[in-house]
């Protein structure tokens, strides 16, 4: 990858509270056999599982699950063409680099002087285009097209990764679905605000940092949009911050399973019932690490805002409707031209109590 440290612009990280690693035992561990059994449709056999969802994203906003249904020969399939194409030279990955035009494809932090995630990324979307607010600054919301680059190598990437995308968005529906079920809504009561959906995947590489107290491998942040389902390696780095105590927790690897959090869209739905949570990736100084988040998000025209089931008097609305579109727009052109603002922030939209 050819990253290097220059610590004459590099700032170390953020204090880090003493870290605890938890074992199966600290975020949920949810075992979602159920929905892959004949009494996937019995509101008996599924009471238990909705519950065990609803206090995971009350108290975590985090959760594991295992016996998802994505396949274990799809996820080597992918993990095996996402190692093969970061193992590319750097000449050849260039060749499906991403600019402000079209903000999917190869990049890392090569040449910038403040490194401030050491990493290297992938992006694609589904499907293969999508309709999107443009990233330039114009004062109407003009429209532009994005377009998947896929490398020519290693040749079966693009199957690899479209196999993996049909397999974990229909994963992504069935918790979208349990969510909803845990907020007391119908099943499928948040299905049809993904209509025209903006779904993103990214394949991460971390490669080992030679100074890991000077770089994250990802810098604190919460997911701007509904939910992320996360596969990781064996390595781990993943931490949260805990809701209770505010301390930074390590997420330990558990095979086979999937990390999931709700984003900032499902906290304003619920109204606060649910958060979106903080966290953040640590590098490694021995070992590379390799994971790849499913981003789900609606459509670029939709605004969200509280759901009225689940506001009245006692329980009016935290946050003023905002356009999906519109918020994608202002972090991605932040992200890209590392304004000296702080990024656009659901809390901008947070209604003060009177």
């Amino acid at each position: 990858m050819g990253l290097e440290l220059d610590t004459a612009f590099v700032q170390p990280i953020e204090h880090r509270p003493m870290l605890t690693i938890l074992e199966a035992g600290g975020i949920p561990l949810i075992d979602l056999s159920v929905l892959n059994s004949q009494n996937s449709d019995d509101p008996r056999a599924l009471s238990g599982l909705v519950a065990e969802i609803e206090a995971a994203c009350r108290e975590w906003g985090f959760f594991q699950v295992i016996n998802h249904g994505v396949p274990s020969e799809i996820r080597q399939r992918i993990g095996n063409a996402q190692k093969k194409f970061f193992y590319l030279p750097l000449e050849e990955k260039h060749k499906v680099r991403r600019d402000l035009v079209n903000p999917v494809g190869y990049y890392d932090t090569e040449n910038t002087k403040n490194v401030r995630d050491w990493k290297e990324v992938f992006d694609f979307i589904i499907p293969d285009e999508m309709v999107i607010p443009s990233l330039g600054e114009t004062e109407n919301q003009e429209l532009q097209v994005l377009r998947n680059r896929w490398p020519d190598y290693p040749p079966e990437f693009r199957q690899a990764c479209n196999e993996y995308a049909r397999d974990v968005e229909k994963l992504a529906f069935k918790l979208v679905e349990l969510i909803s079920l845990s907020l007391g809504l119908p099943k499928k009561r948040l299905n049809g605000l993904f209509k025209d959906k903006t779904v993103r995947i990214r394949l991460n590489h971390y490669p080992p940092c030679p100074s890991p107290h000077l770089a994250l491998g990802l810098g604190r942040h919460k997911d701007s949009g509904a939910l992320t389902v996360l596969a990781q390696d064996d390595v781990g780095g993943l931490e949260v911050k805990r809701k209770t105590d505010g301390e930074w927790i390590r997420v330990k690897p558990i095979p086979d399973a999937y990390i999931i959090n709700v984003g900032d869209i499902i906290q304003v739905w619920s109204n606060e019932k649910y958060e979106s949570p903080e966290h953040r990736v640590v590098v490694n100084s021995e070992r590379e690490r390799f994971s790849i988040p499913f981003f789900l998000n609606p459509a670029y025209y939709l605004m969200v805002k509280p759901l009225e089931e689940l506001v009245d008097e006692q329980n009016p609305p935290k946050y003023r409707e905002y356009n999906w579109g519109e918020f994608f727009k202002s972090r991605r052109n932040s992200n890209f031209k590392k304004l000296g603002v702080e990024n656009l922030q659901i809390s901008h939209f947070k209604i003060t109590p009177q």
